[in-house]
């Protein structure tokens, strides 16, 4: 099919993201027996950033007779051209049709993605919803963090994962690699995945009036579906050879998992609710992964990965040995966000490294009372600790990151970021000699809060627009 899609690279913005053979990516034989694509519901540059694409297709390519390939939503003009021309959904491996495959793993990272999963369906020429299609349409399976509150998009898919997907993927694979040579239908196979520990089959269970919620339509149906969790994160490997991009994509970087779960239970984060409990990586094998994923990309920073990563009980300890394995390289170690509580001098200096990269801390809210509701354990004095130590160390830039929105807040609370911001300002400017000071830099984002399922304040309403723009104002 690339003979059809390549005269349109010329007519549409950022042709490479249609590209194929990126370094490290999987080019599977076209005459392979069975076939996954994994989607991602939105542009290449956004999906080849996203970890647990990265993770589930180093997976499944090692899984015996078995082809993956990759598949991102193209962007509007591209769509436009391909309804034009009649060209459906391709993979980016061997550009071939989604439809064609026999598994497709769709992630649903968010809800904002909901329509867009339609307009992948749509563009791939396969039926939206999973009643609609026949034994010769892929088994559409989803998975992510959308996937815990299912129900919104529920009918458009055959099967769904709840839960962690390391372990589960290989069993759906099999499974379906088993019973479909030996000519089972789609109804045999969904029942066989049903019996598979956090799998979904929304075709299976009916609305119950009277428990409000969801009964198996048959018997041997599970009546509770139950997460899938990964006992053990040193069993499951790490990705130590992604796919290294053509063009710059959200996060261009490797990325190393450290750690899963996280303790503080913060209560309007829904990954904090859903990745319980905590599951630390030994550092031996974090060391192992960061000098294997450098040698193998070439990548200039590397960032250790989690939820709370300074939690990680071996911190200090993978920080000295990751800045002793890059000295000298000009690759930096970097942390998503750092705990305000746990960032003192040594933290600091460990974060530093050769080279300093981005620094963000997040208090949150603007006053404590807030943070208290919210259950965010951090104060003022944690916040201007951080802030000290960290400029002393030598960084001259850091974020704050805010919410607006949450519930209990009033103008008080709004004004408190203000103030916040402006004292932790103060604080960067005299951790620095003097002469510095007009090189010290401190940005502020604030968004929106969005009452997330699982989270103690699911049934919290997100505050309307005109609410928003006053409170922003």
């Amino acid at each position: 099919m690339w003979d059809r899609v390549e005269p349109l690279l010329r007519l549409v913005e950022r042709p490479s993201r249609y590209l194929n053979h990126e370094y490290n990516s999987a080019r599977a034989p076209e005459d392979c027996d069975y076939r996954v694509a994994l989607l991602y519901p939105d542009i290449y540059e956004i999906g080849q950033a996203n970890q647990a694409l990265a993770i589930l297709y180093q997976i499944i390519r090692d899984i015996e007779g078995c082809a993956v390939e990759r598949s991102y939503l193209p962007w509007i003009d591209m769509a436009m051209l391909m309804r034009q021309r009649e060209i459906p959904l391709f993979s980016l491996e061997n550009c071939l049709p989604i439809a064609d495959f026999d598994l497709l793993g769709i992630t649903l990272p968010h809800e904002l993605a909901a329509t867009n999963i339609l307009e992948a369906l749509d563009l791939a020429g396969i039926p939206i919803r999973s009643e609609q299609r026949s034994d010769d349409d892929p088994l559409i399976l989803g998975g992510g963090p959308g996937a815990f509150n299912p129900e919104p998009i529920a009918c458009f898919f055959d099967a769904i994962a709840i839960g962690e997907g390391e372990e589960l993927i290989v069993e759906v694979i099999k499974t379906h690699q088993h019973l479909k040579a030996q000519g089972a239908n789609r109804q045999q196979i969904l029942r066989a995945l049903s019996l598979i520990e956090g799998i979904y089959i929304p075709g299976f269970y009916s609305y119950d009036q009277v428990t409000n919620g969801l009964k198996p339509q048959s018997e041997g149906i599970p009546s509770v579906i139950r997460k899938r969790l990964v006992k053990d994160l040193d069993a499951i490997p790490v990705v130590t050879c992604p796919v290294v991009p053509y063009v710059d994509v959200a996060h261009d970087r490797l990325t190393v998992e450290i750690l899963r779960g996280c303790t503080r239970g913060c209560r309007f984060c829904q990954a904090g609710m859903i990745y319980r409990p905590v599951r630390e990586r030994k550092s031996d094998t974090i060391i192992d992964a960061i000098a294997t994923g450098i040698a193998c990309t070439g990548f200039e920073e590397v960032s250790l990965i989690s939820l709370s990563s300074t939690d990680h009980s071996q911190i200090a300890e993978i920080l000295r040995r990751a800045n002793s394995l890059l000295s000298g390289t000009a690759v930096s170690v970097s942390l998503p966000s750092q705990r305000l509580d746990a960032f003192g001098v040594e933290m600091a200096q460990l974060v530093a490294g050769e080279k300093k990269t981005g620094l963000t801390f997040a208090p949150e809210a603007g006053s404590q009372r807030l943070r208290d509701i919210i259950n965010k354990n951090v104060t003022e004095d944690d916040l201007f600790s951080a802030v000290r130590h960290a400029y002393a160390a030598g960084w001259r830039r850091c974020k704050l990151y805010f919410m607006i929105g949450l519930p209990g807040e009033t103008d008080d609370d709004i004004l408190g970021i203000v103030n916040l911001a402006n004292a932790a300002y103060l604080t960067a400017k005299d951790a620095v000699p003097d002469e510095q000071r007009g090189s010290v830099r401190m940005s502020v984002s604030v968004a929106v809060f969005v009452p997330k399922p699982q989270t103690p304040f699911q049934w919290m309403g997100q505050i309307p627009l005109l609410e928003i723009q006053r409170r922003i104002e």
